[in-house]
């Protein structure tokens, strides 16, 4: 179940914008793959933000289920991809954040 944000600053040029929307089924692909999941067990969004100029402009932050095969290798591993295809779309600096849940904690309705 990842919970994907790509935070967005607002001075990202239009077009950058652009290609980030067009890259997300890359990101939803690559998502799958890395971390076995099925396309609709991912939720993805792109949300328009005002940061702090010192800031990266895009931040990527991943909320998702533990498991075994999601070792630290893994996932700094995705973590690196991701930010290689969000970085080439948006043509800047991207962060990558991954937070692993707490099963027992977490609810989901769809």
């Amino acid at each position: 179940m990842p919970n994907v944000k790509l935070y967005v600053d607002r001075i990202t040029p239009a077009g950058r914008v652009a290609a980030l929307e067009a890259a997300l089924p890359a990101l939803r692909d690559l998502i799958c793959r890395d971390l076995q999941v099925t396309p609709d067990a991912c939720q993805i969004a792109l949300v328009p933000v005002t940061g702090l100029p010192d800031q990266p402009p895009v931040n990527a932050e991943f909320h998702i289920m533990p498991g075994p095969h999601r070792t630290p290798e893994l996932l700094q591993a995705f973590a690196e991809r991701v930010r290689d295809l969000a970085g080439q779309a948006a043509g800047q600096t991207v962060a990558v954040r991954i937070t692993l849940l707490d099963p027992a904690g977490y609810l989901a309705l769809k």
